[in-house]
């Protein structure tokens, strides 16, 4: 009786316990829901178009995540955010409809996105990257074969970097002088190989020069230009004015644009309206990239683009 006694004792204390457990995983279950849900509704946040990079053959979002703000020496501020969070950041654009996502060498965020893309479907999202040429000696002094080696053992690093087969879009990082196209020939002899091996999907430059914009606007190597431009001409290579004028050009000429520094490195963020208004009403940008830091900055944008739409030529 005593040992019937004792059985049903620990029955109850089982059940007992059982049921705390249950409560207790009911109750995390609601915090991490209430979590989840702090943020803005995903339903309420529209997505961004999904467009034609020029000639590319490439389509991806309208919208793409940068990682470079501040960016240099292998970090930014989005690195500096830590890994967790730029990740967790990384899986919020996605979630919201972003597929294109702009990294760089020098940035240092290959091994973040890695990270991000054991959940995130790889055939879904565009990546870009950036070679930094400048570390590979000096001009005069380095052979054209060599730099040539230089550019396919880059590749295969920044492939294994983000544990990809291939990269959508490779440009040739910060061009300052007209002539860079005569100085890096044997990069762009070996990305062009890249992108007959299907290595490499586009090729291109980013500018931070007035007369390097201009070269790349009639150079017929160039898929993609990444260019700076906003209305108040911040952190620019030129007037507004000016530049709105060549990147008409370059879309006349087959390139595809992406627009960088839309709110001017951050400081035109307190008129971000007026410049995703601007960026929208141009007309040439194919695409633009934004270096965000929280998950409601994405949401903002998000919600402005959907309020001005792209205006199409």
């Amino acid at each position: 009786m005593v040992q019937a006694n004792r059985g049903q004792a620990n029955r109850r204390q089982a059940i007992g316990a059982a049921a705390a457990v249950a409560t207790a995983l009911s109750g995390s279950n609601r915090s991490i829901a209430a979590e989840q849900s702090s943020g803005s509704d995903a339903g309420s946040v529209p997505p961004p178009p999904q467009v034609k990079l020029g000639n590319t053959g490439i389509t991806m979002s309208r919208l793409g995540q940068g990682t470079g703000v501040h960016g240099g020496r292998r970090q930014s501020d989005q690195t500096r955010l830590g890994f967790d969070e730029l990740v967790a950041l990384f899986h919020h654009s996605y979630e919201r409809g972003i597929t294109f996502f702009d990294l760089a060498d020098m940035y240092g965020t290959h091994v973040y996105f890695r990270e991000a893309l054991r959940t995130i479907p790889r055939d879904k999202v565009t990546i870009m990257s950036k070679v930094w040429w400048r570390f590979d000696g000096p001009q005069n002094a380095t052979r054209a074969p060599h730099r040539r080696e230089i550019v396919r053992s880059t590749l295969e690093r920044f492939r294994h970097e983000i544990n990809t087969d291939y990269l959508d879009i490779v440009l040739l990082h910060c061009e300052t002088t007209r002539n860079w196209n005569e100085q890096l020939e044997p990069y762009m002899d070996e990305l062009a190989d890249a992108k007959e091996k299907k290595l490499v999907r586009a090729v291109g430059v980013s500018c931070h020069d007035f007369g390097a914009m201009e070269t790349a606007a009639e150079c017929p190597w160039v898929d993609v230009v990444l260019a700076r431009i906003n209305p108040k001409g911040v952190k620019m290579d030129g007037s507004t004015e000016d530049v709105s004028a060549l990147l008409q050009k370059m879309k006349d000429n087959g390139k595809a644009v992406i627009g960088m520094k839309i709110f001017g490195e951050g400081a035109l963020v307190d008129q971000r309206e007026s410049c995703i208004e601007f960026a929208q009403g141009l007309g040439t940008l194919d695409a633009m990239t934004i270096g965000f830091h929280k998950k409601k900055q994405i949401d903002e944008v998000l919600q402005l683009l959907h309020k001005y739409p792209a205006k199409t030529v």
